[in-house]
């Protein structure tokens, strides 16, 4: 979810990111995990190096479109970790915390169905196919599933039966469009399962799992082609504690050397810590230590979670809301602010239930498209947009939004 203070979402062992805002406030402390080791996972183009690539010296040659989308994974899942949390806090034993967290848990999975992404997915298909970007930065790409109810394994993530595949859906949507989209990588981040019933249990008792990703998707009928992929874990994340069970919400960067014409640049996409922005900060910092290229161009699109007018300081933190935005521009471009205001570019953020009568909660801008060239250079835009954002673009049947975000699209010259 996109608010200021996005909820990242999932259940028990527990929702993704969301778990952050109720846990910091909650836990004595929340803390940051450090030195977990960030892995690669290439995608479909493993086994290739980005020093191998050759970098053309022509002319800029054509533009480029790129875009960023967060999807919106589907629910608030603060909502089953501020229940368990309360129940703990009341010094209630661990069954009466399984029992919060649990109630809470199938509230949150029935608003999943509620915003029923198969119909979202459709007005997010069509915003692609529309804009036609070469390359597509998602985040929240969430993959929702259900098992047996497993009390002796709260916290193992291994139910196995599909509800809801967004990538899947998404991809299905733009090809019924005649938009045809492969992923260029899909970077696992935080996997949780919870138990899910109402009562104190009854018949409709199941396990359910939310694991995100993010995802580059490339357009097959591009002339920009990827050449190489990387996908990595930041080392320092979320780490809380429901009913003893300890949950670390990972989140990473992955990136995309793609060729266009002559010249080769990377494009890299992230989702940061909405929880904290102490610890969204200690992500920035690796990111940009460890994912720009350092010979060419690089394009860096994120949900960053940081608002750059929004200089307010969380109770758990030592650096404002907008720290990580002011580190990012200390040597990228903010390329929306080289074609419009930002009062025109708000991109978040919408109800958890994403049927908002008006557009009024979009309000503020923490959906970015970064750029420099390997001299340090801002790129040049020469045509950009804001998508999803009118209330011409909801279902007519539903009232439901594409999203709690809105999408950013740019064209870029000077790569």
């Amino acid at each position: 979810m996109l608010t200021t203070t996005s909820p990242v979402r999932p259940i028990a062992h527990a929702l993704v990111g969301a778990a952050v805002a109720a846990t910091l406030a909650l836990l004595p402390a929340a803390a940051a995990t450090a030195g977990h080791p960030g892995h690669g996972q290439p995608g479909h183009h493993a086994g290739q190096h980005a020093h191998r690539h050759h970098h053309g010296h022509g002319q800029a040659g054509k533009p480029v479109t790129v875009m960023t989308r967060n999807i919106y994974l589907g629910a608030d899942i603060n909502r089953p970790v501020e229940a368990a949390q309360a129940a703990q806090a009341q010094g209630l034993p661990p069954q009466a915390v399984v029992v919060a967290l649990a109630n809470a848990t199938h509230e949150t999975r029935a608003i999943v169905d509620r915003t029923n992404f198969p119909v979202r997915a459709g007005l997010l298909a069509q915003e692609i196919a529309t804009n036609r970007p070469a390359l597509v930065g998602l985040q929240e790409v969430a993959w929702w599933r259900h098992g047996p109810f497993q009390l002796d394994q709260v916290g193992i993530p291994n139910a196995q039966v599909t509800d809801y595949d967004y990538l899947q859906l998404l991809l299905d949507a733009l090809a019924a469009r005649g938009a045809h989209y492969v992923p260029a990588v899909v970077g696992l981040r935080a996997d949780v399962e919870a138990p899910s019933f109402t009562g104190t249990g009854s018949a409709d008792a199941r396990d359910v799992r939310m694991t995100m990703r993010d995802v580059i998707l490339e357009r097959a009928d591009s002339s920009v082609k990827v050449l190489d992929t990387h996908d990595q874990i930041y080392a320092t994340n979320l780490s809380v504690s429901i009913a003893g069970v300890p949950m670390n919400f990972d989140r990473g960067f992955q990136w995309a050397d793609v060729r266009a014409g002559s010249r080769s640049f990377r494009f890299v996409n992230t989702h940061l810590e909405a929880f904290s922005s102490d610890i969204a900060l200690a992500q920035a910092t690796e990111l940009l230590d460890s994912a720009p290229a350092s010979r060419r161009s690089t394009v860096l699109v994120c949900d960053c979670n940081s608002d750059p007018l929004n200089s307010s300081v969380k109770p758990i933190d030592h650096v404002p809301h907008k720290a990580p935005y002011d580190l990012i521009t200390q040597t990228f471009a903010d390329q929306w602010l080289r074609w419009r205001p930002a009062a025109l570019g708000w991109t978040s953020g919408l109800s958890e239930t994403v049927d908002d009568p008006t557009a009024a909660g979009f309000d503020h801008r923490i959906d970015m498209v970064f750029g420099r060239t390997a001299t340090g250079r801002a790129l040049r835009v020469d045509r950009g947009r804001v998508t999803g954002t009118s209330t011409r673009d909801r279902d007519p049947a539903t009232g439901l939004w594409p999203s709690d975000h809105g999408g950013v699209v740019l064209r870029l010259r000077g790569l």
